[in-house]
């Protein structure tokens, strides 16, 4: 004011008048608020328990139906555990039999479906009021039409319980609904509560228990009061940023008055002010809330937190295949339904497999679900055929993976994926991003690593860059969660955690219910769409985007692709490092699944290019492809399951095998050839059937103990009677004192004791291999903090104990082998016998020290390793990965390097330092640590959650100790092939079949480079079984790769004739054509880099 007295002042003066003078006197005491009252007072209005009748909650619904006049229930018991279809479950022959709330339903796995009659009541028919179905039996549910339609999914125990009924229903007539109940909660059947935690009344990844009954605890008709239930999420995010925004902000202070003022505006008994309470939350929310329109542009303001709707549904987990089918359906169709109500959903879903199930189980909701991808809201997403594990399928898996998938998602809805989506994947192999952008993605986002017990992994975009140079754009979500509830808590996380600002300041946010399906709800949009309105109103949250796609999102950062930071090699994950030796049969099955399909897919493209009236099996190699992919699934291979999922894999396998052995007869007639028998009289058209693409020289041992030495450089390797003198054996056993016994050849000498080798000396180098008792088993406590088959902690390495073994004695003493046995008992109900073995040595190629160990296993918590220390000294080991070599450290300098302290290999791992090194070969393992000089095979653990009978039983478990002259070189890499592909006997005709005798196609030059796999184009003409354009004539598909790290250059020789070469993708495009000279062309190929050619035949 420019003068105490108003009054006086002119029309020219520029002070202007006060609206509302300033009052003489106070009013009354006006006190401050005290913060921590108001914030507590806040929950009170709208949470259960002694408010409730004033509360929010009283003024929900505004009717509630539940007489049998207007629902009445009839339930049909399915026998068993069967899950019958609709048309079965609703056979006239069907007894069906009354049903009541309070009723209880089970036993676990058992399915039920109920006839729901339902009259709307004639009060509700004459209106636009929204009527909804409430069923909640705190299990699992599909509504499905009258007509045989699924409509939608229930969860139960509170979530999803609701089924908007159709409008139709309103005419006051009786109508049918039927509900097929599944007696499994979305976690499955674990004892107590669905938790994750350890809790003394069981939690969730205990094994299941079989006996668990559902009450139904509603089954109602409700009208509710939608502005109610409006409100109810308005004060949700409120009393969010109340509680959660700083205390030195203003917005925090306002969020506190807004709340207080629609507590005191609320009347239960006036449903009026429901309505006055939302138009005071607009007030912080914005007015556009109510619709999709609120997350429109405003001021060219760019959203920078991206929320993608997303339904994590594992392939199998605490539930069984068959029942992640029925999630599929249940999942996806309330997405359908939700898109219909919320336009701005944008759902990406991933895993081919169960886009395939739902087309095979579900036609209706298939159709429904194209219809979603063709208006752009539901976007196939990931390019696999499942969310698979990284680290532990073999290199062509990786490529089936993402060839099966991608050709799914193309053939049925039109492209391909660009983005890898692996969001629960347990750690990720360093080849994945050559992978990736050779099966057309050069995007990848997973969750996984922020999860990392030791080290939090300091980026949340990046540039992911594989062994070979090749790169992909990562992304992991800085909400920490890949099944975000989208609360204030979760869009505020998306910022504060993000560890790149300094490159990109956005971040996707995928968000639903998820592990066990499910996916968006209405409560989702509806929270988006006021954390978008408060973000546009008064701020101090990420502005949140509802309606782009990962596409949209991805295609934002690739803009920015230069800036941003690297990481080399793989995304190692710090926790979960017992996966690499939980559930020890899986991993051996799927070691020799992809073997014998290696070997087929060769033997029957050799087959079907020799001989045109053989039709290579397509058919058979993809279902037999499509069941190992599957069981590959991230909660299957890694051994994290129930054991109901390996009886479903061990079918799997079981058919895999019995494919397999059925189509390698078939060829074998066409190639000449047929399995030897059992018992050999001469060596008379008898041959060595050698599928691996290099010379070979080996002893065959027949069951009679006869031996073969098999030679040669081709399929068929010549055989011939092994032959030695007892004054010149080429392989020697004595007792040198008392239970100690020496084993020697040309070039090795083991010294065996008690089970252990206390010396291997190298004869040809003269120097001892070892610096302690090698072979030695040792037993670990194995007690995780919480996650029994996944977890194994450092701490386990302070219980190592030795196991002591009792007397040795020689086994076998034979002109070509010699072995000894000991036996050890581990435990009461453990033992272990373990048989080492020195073969004759060949003087064109290094031999090993072999062990067999069958092993009779029946602990609790226990991990069993064998050790060898060697005198080798490196700061870093090498294991084998796919396609190359993954180097860890052998030290703890670093948290980082202690992390390590359990790792994955595959076929090997080698511990070189200059010009030699120790490699140790295995048949099934995948588990690995070297600690200083100290090499340690994992080979059994034995965790009682989520499968209490995981490992138990018998196993035969191979490996090799092989030392070497040099480093790490070819004679590892193909003695590891070796090992895991031993010869087979076959007889041929004399004459023969002359396109063995010869590799039909080799690859020649750096011995680095290995010819890993042959097999026929997908889309030749002559064995066409895909929906896919025919390509004319026929093709062969052949993958080279540097194995060990350098350039290398080769010649591919076939016999075959060509008319054209290309070198394609892993997805079998052609991109450059390759010239080549009567069948020849020369490869040329950089470090780790994996190349696929397609070879056209004239």
């Amino acid at each position: 004011m420019c003068s105490h007295d108003a009054a006086t002042m002119s029309n020219d003066e520029e002070c202007s008048i006060p609206t509302k003078l300033y009052p003489m006197r106070a009013s009354g005491p006006v006190g401050k608020r005290v913060t921590s009252i108001y914030q507590k007072r806040m929950a009170n209005f709208f949470t259960p328990g002694q408010w409730e009748k004033v509360n929010l909650l009283a003024a929900l619904n505004d009717d509630v139906f539940n007489g049998p006049q207007n629902i009445k229930l009839s339930v049909w018991h399915a026998p068993g555990t069967t899950r019958p279809t609709f048309k079965e479950a609703t056979d006239r022959s069907n007894t069906f039999e009354e049903a009541h709330v309070g009723n209880s339903f089970g036993p676990s796995w058992t399915t039920h479906w109920f006839k729901v009659n339902i009259t709307v009541p004639e009060e509700l028919c004459q209106n636009e009021r929204l009527i909804e179905l409430h069923w909640d039996c705190g299990n699992e549910a599909t509504v499905w039409s009258e007509n045989g339609e699924p409509l939608q999914g229930l969860t139960g125990r509170g979530e999803r319980v609701e089924y908007v009924l159709p409008s139709t229903f309103k005419d006051g007539r009786g109508h049918i609904l039927w509900i097929e109940m599944a007696c499994n909660g979305m976690f499955g059947n674990g004892p107590g509560r669905p938790i994750f935690k350890n809790n003394a009344g069981g939690d969730s990844i205990q094994p299941p228990d079989p006996n668990k009954h559902f009450p139904l605890i509603k089954a109602e008709l409700v009208a509710p009061n939608m502005q109610a239930r409006m409100l109810h999420v308005d004060f949700q995010i409120i009393q969010d940023a109340a509680l959660e925004l700083p205390e030195d902000t203003w917005e925090q202070h306002e969020a506190l008055n807004v709340a207080s003022r629609i507590i005191d505006t609320f009347n239960a008994s006036d449903r009026s002010s429901i309505l006055r309470c939302r138009k005071i939350a607009e007030e912080y929310l914005g007015s556009d809330i109510n619709s999709a329109s609120v997350h429109k542009p405003v001021n060219d303001k760019k959203p920078t937190v991206f929320a993608i709707g997303h339904c994590h549904i594992d392939t199998c987990w605490l539930w069984p295949w068959a029942e992640t089918r029925r999630k599929v359906v249940r999942s996806w169709s309330n997405q359908c339904d939700l898109m219909d109500r919320y336009p701005e959903l944008n759902f990406a879903c991933s895993q081919a497999q169960q886009f395939k199930w739902l087309k095979e189980d579900y036609p209706h909701a298939w159709e429904r679900v194209k219809s979603k991808v063709k208006a752009g809201k539901f976007h196939p997403i990931g390019g696999c055929w499942i969310e698979h594990d990284t680290n532990l399928p073999g290199g062509e898996s990786l490529v089936r993976q993402f060839l099966y998938g991608q050709r799914f998602f193309e053939s049925n809805f039109g492209s391909r994926s660009t983005t890898c989506w692996l969001p629960d994947t347990f750690g990720f192999s360093s080849q994945l991003p050559q992978l990736c952008r050779q099966a057309g993605m050069n995007r990848f986002l997973t969750q996984k690593p922020c999860f990392n017990s030791v080290n939090e992994f300091p980026h949340t975009t990046f540039n992911w860059v594989a062994l070979d140079g090749s790169q992909v754009i990562c992304h992991m979500p800085p909400a920490k969660t890949y099944c975000a509830e989208v609360n204030f808590g979760d869009i505020k996380r998306s910022i504060a955690n993000h560890k790149s600002l300094d490159q990109d300041n956005t971040a996707l946010i995928a968000f639903g219910k998820g592990d066990g399906g499910g996916g968006p709800t209405w409560q989702h949009m509806e929270r988006l769409r006021r954390l978008r309105g408060m973000s546009d109103t008064v701020g101090q949250i990420p502005r949140v985007h509802s309606g782009d796609t990962v596409d949209d999102f991805f295609d934002n950062l690739e803009q920015k692709a230069d800036s941003l930071v690297t990481w080399y090699g793989e995304l190692y994950f710090e926790l979960h490092r017992g996966v690499y030796t939980t559930q020890a049969k899986q991993k051996l099955n799927n070691r020799k699944s992809e073997f014998l399909l290696r070997d087929v897919e060769l033997l029957a493209t050799i087959a079907s290019i020799q001989d045109s009236s053989y039709q290579y099996p397509k058919k058979e190699l993809d279902e037999m492809w499509e069941g190992v992919l599957l069981c590959q699934f991230h909660d299957c291979l890694p051994g994290s399951a129930i054991k109901m999922c390996y009886d479903d894999s061990n079918q799997i396998y079981t058919y895999i095998y019995k494919v397999g052995s059925s189509l390698l007869q078939q060829i074998y007639l066409v190639l000449g050839i047929s399995e030897a028998g059992a018992s050999l009289s001469g060596v008379q058209n008898i041959w060595a059937l050698n599928t691996l693409p290099w010379p070979r020289k080996e002893i065959i041992v027949i069951p009679d103990n006869e031996s073969f030495v098999s030679s040669g450089n081709s399929n068929l390797l010549s055989v011939e009677k092994f032959n030695s003198s007892q004054e010149e054996r080429a392989v020697t056993i004595q007792e040198i004192s008392p239970g100690v016994f020496r084993l020697q050849n040309s070039q090795l000498s083991a010294t065996i004791e008690d089970g252990c080798i206390t010396s291997l000396y190298d004869r040809r180098t003269r120097r001892e291999v070892l610096s302690g008792k090698a072979n030695k088993f040792v037993i670990f406590d194995d007690k995780p903090i919480y996650w029994q088959a996944w977890d194994v902690e450092i701490y386990h390495l302070e219980t190592r104990k030795e196991l002591r073994a009792s007397t040795t004695s020689i086994l076998e003493d034979k002109p070509y082998r010699v072995s000894v046995v000991t036996e050890a008992k581990i435990s009461d109900l453990s033992s272990i016998k373990t048989t080492i073995s020195l073969s004759a040595a060949f003087e064109d190629q290094q031999c090993y020290v072999e062990c067999r160990a069958e092993v009779i296993w029946h602990e609790t918590m226990k991990f069993l390793k064998v050790e060898f220390p060697v005198d080798i000294h490196n700061t870093e080991a090498s294991y084998e990965t796919q396609y190359g070599i993954t180097k860890r450290p052998t030290h703890y300098n670093t948290s980082w390097d202690m992390a390590k302290f359990e790792v994955c290999c595959h076929k090997f791992a080698d511990l070189s330092e200059y010009n030699y090194g120790v490699s140790i070969l295995n048949d099934s393992k995948y588990g690995f640590s070297t600690v200083g000089n100290v090499m340690r095979l994992s080979l059994l653990r034995s965790p009682k959650a989520p499968d209490d009978t995981a490992d138990m039983g018998k196993h035969h478990i191979r490996w090799a100790i092989m030392p070497h002259q040099g480093g790490l070189g070819v004679q590892t890499v193909r003695g590891a092939f070796n090992f895991n592909n031993p010869l087979k006997l076959v007889s041929a005709s004399k004459s023969g079949n002359c396109s063995l005798t010869k590799f039909p196609i080799i690859l020649k030059g750096d011995e680095h480079l290995v010819l890993d796999t042959v097999k026929r184009g997908e889309d030749d003409e002559d064995i066409y079984v895909s929906s896919f354009p025919k390509r004319k004539g026929r093709s062969v598909i052949i993958r080279i790769y540097d194995a060990l790290g350098g350039h290398g250059r080769g010649t591919v020789e076939t016999i075959w004739k060509l008319s054209k070469v290309f070198k394609t993708n892993l997805l079998e495009d052609d991109m450059e054509e390759v010239s080549f000279d009567e069948g020849n062309f020369e490869v040329d190929l950089g470090p780790f880099q994996v190349q696929t050619y397609r070879l056209v035949i004239a």
